[in-house]
Order: structure tokens, then C-alpha cells, then sequence
């Protein structure tokens, strides 16, 4: 039995998933999983997720070479979130940045807490 076998999805056949680096315990993103990119997760040792912007499964780092390497894989008591910890290649987050939380709320504003550690426009196609 693996973490597919218990997995319960939602109505629309989605489970969020939470990835975290290994080392540091940052949380990095926040995405959804079909089963397939679930499967294909366990399988690869890569993390895979299902976009619901664009409708389709795609692996971290496809285009970005960022890649997700799988390091432990824990499900919730409930058995409807997943928590992935990964060893991250450059950054999560698609601006530029190593994690997608990289504000904080506070006073009513929007503060940026750190640093782009790449240039999104010279990784991927615009």
C-alpha cells in the first residue's frame, strides 16, 4: 500500500498538497494532485501536480528546471491533504522567489520578506 491507495480526493478528483523544504521546514507551495500526478510522485521520486489553471498534470521544474526531489511523504489524518518535504532545485515560486510565501501580511500591506533568487523572465518563455 502506498499513499495513493489512501488518498481521498475531492469532488473534483483533487487533493491539496503542501510541499516544505526537508532541511529548513519552509514551506514553499501550496498545489493540487490528481491521482495520476500522485502515481506518477511515488513513482518518479519527482513531485507532480494537476493544474487546474490550465487543466493538465505537470512536474515541478518542467520548464524552469527547478525539479522537487521527493524526500518523505506524509498524509493527514483525515487522508485528504498530503504534505510533501522536498530537496527544492533554485526556487518554488514561478516570480523569482525560493518559496510562493514570500509576503507577509501586515498593517493592511503586503510586505515582501525576501529576496528573488532567480530572473523569472530569463527562465521561462513570456
Amino acid at each position: 500500500m502506498n499513499v495513493v491507495d489512501v488518498a481521498v480526493f475531492n469532488n473534483h478528483g483533487l487533493i491539496p498538497v503542501v510541499t516544505q523544504d526537508y532541511k529548513t521546514g519552509e514551506v514553499l507551495m501550496l498545489a493540487y494532485a490528481n491521482k495520476e500526478a500522485l502515481e506518477k510522485t511515488v513513482d518518479s521520486g519527482k513531485v507532480h501536480y494537476f493544474s487546474r489553471s490550465r487543466n493538465k498534470l505537470w512536474m515541478k521544474g518542467e520548464s524552469s528546471g527547478h525539479i522537487q526531489k521527493v524526500r518523505e511523504i506524509f498524509i493527514d489524518c483525515d487522508c485528504d491533504s498530503i504534505l510533501i518535504k522536498v530537496e527544492q532545485g533554485t526556487a518554488a515560486c514561478h516570480t523569482g522567489h525560493y518559496s510562493c510565501f514570500y509576503r507577509r501580511f501586515e498593517d493592511g500591506f503586503l510586505i515582501e520578506v525576501s529576496k528573488k533568487v532567480f530572473n523569472e523572465d530569463k527562465t521561462y518563455d513570456g
